[in-house]
């Protein structure tokens, strides 16, 4: 296991159009649901997405490339912290179409260079290893429902 990244992907029975629309709200990872609905990301802006069971989270909009890639930067493992390069790792996701579905493919990475001990990144690493699957499952099913 790589100690420095994630990469997880999943193929989703939706059009690239459909996908991008709900990965560009900034934190839908990791935010209750419904509650970034009318967000875009928007290079440079920064929200905090709030997970009633886990924290609030910074999440800043590193990179926008409609309609196939987006780049975000959190603070996982410090919830409630400003945003910093040593408190915070790098998600993006890449869409392709293959076919009428879409690829999502995320890799997060810069666990090793997380302030703190090593134990706190390995288990920042091990949680957010454990959380991807549970997150694209999720963000899957939402995708292929029928958009509101």
């Amino acid at each position: 296991m790589n100690a420095d990244r994630i990469e997880r992907d999943t193929l989703i029975e939706a059009s690239l159009d459909r996908v991008w629309s709900l990965v560009a709200e900034p934190g839908f990872w990791v935010a209750d649901e419904g509650s970034l609905a009318g967000t875009m990301a928007r290079e440079g802006e920064s929200i905090v997405a709030r997970n009633s069971e886990y924290g609030e989270f910074p999440v800043r909009v590193e990179k926008v490339d409609p309609p196939t890639y987006l780049a975000y930067r959190w603070a996982s493992a410090f919830p409630g912290q400003e945003l910093r390069e040593d408190n915070s790792t790098l998600v993006e996701f890449t869409l392709s179409r293959e076919g009428d579905k879409t690829r999502l493919r995320v890799v997060e990475s810069g666990f090793a260079a997380l302030a703190g001990s090593e134990e706190l990144r390995g288990k920042a690493l091990k949680d957010n290893t454990g959380g991807w699957p549970q997150v694209l499952d999720a963000f899957k099913k939402r995708a292929e429902q029928p958009a509101a």
